[in-house]
């Protein structure tokens, strides 16, 4: 009998496969989704798997097979089929105020452009948003993958300053109608959150 770990605390399923922790396969739910059009939001509790699952969707929509070999989705997706995948990550948190959540969209909005090489001329972050996905759409001559982790995360953390916390909505709000803005360029949105704004 081979024993494995359970992945406590992981969010990464390439480390979760490569160290043989302990995986429920959920790929075939990865699978549903992909393989529709359209945009989708995850509800459910803090440590629930929503981190892990965006990575398995932004593995799946990279291409990269190796990771899936005996999981359901393995003969079933076009492989040779990459799209360009950003991901915003609010885990970690978003400010404590509009100034600081500004600074936190501009750093990841940075870091998914300098993986895609995509560069920016706008200087505000939904302008930077925005020439992301299409720069990213054009450069790849794929339509672009936006996945979003606990999208709600900055109000959350200021929900006890409803002064803050307003701002933070006017600010996300400004980042999320990017997404309408852009919808000809995207493929397809996922969103985790815990709370509904």
């Amino acid at each position: 009998t081979i024993l494995k770990n359970l992945p406590l605390g992981f969010s990464t399923l390439s480390r979760l496969i490569e160290e043989n922790f302990v995986y429920v396969d959920k790929t075939e739910y990865a699978h549903k989704l992909v393989t529709q059009s359209g945009a989708f939001f995850l509800s459910r509790p803090r440590r629930f798997g929503k981190s892990m699952f965006v990575d398995t969707l932004k593995e799946i929509f990279e291409g990269n097979q190796a990771i899936f070999e005996g999981l359901y989705i393995h003969d079933k997706w076009d492989w040779t089929k990459k799209f360009p995948v950003i991901k915003l990550d609010f885990v970690t948190g978003g400010g404590r105020n509009l100034a600081e959540f500004d600074i936190r969209i501009s750093e990841m909005l940075r870091m998914n452009g300098n993986r895609l090489g995509v560069t920016f001329n706008s200087t505000d972050f939904a302008g930077k948003f925005g020439e992301l996905i299409s720069g990213a759409a054009s450069k790849y001559g794929q339509r672009v993958v936006v996945l979003v982790d606990e999208y709600e995360k900055p109000l959350l953390d200021n929900i006890d300053n409803p002064q803050i916390a307003m701002e933070l909505v006017s600010g996300l709000n400004n980042l999320y109608s990017v997404l309408n803005e852009h919808e000809a360029n995207l493929q397809f949105v996922f969103m985790t959150g815990v709370t509904n704004y």
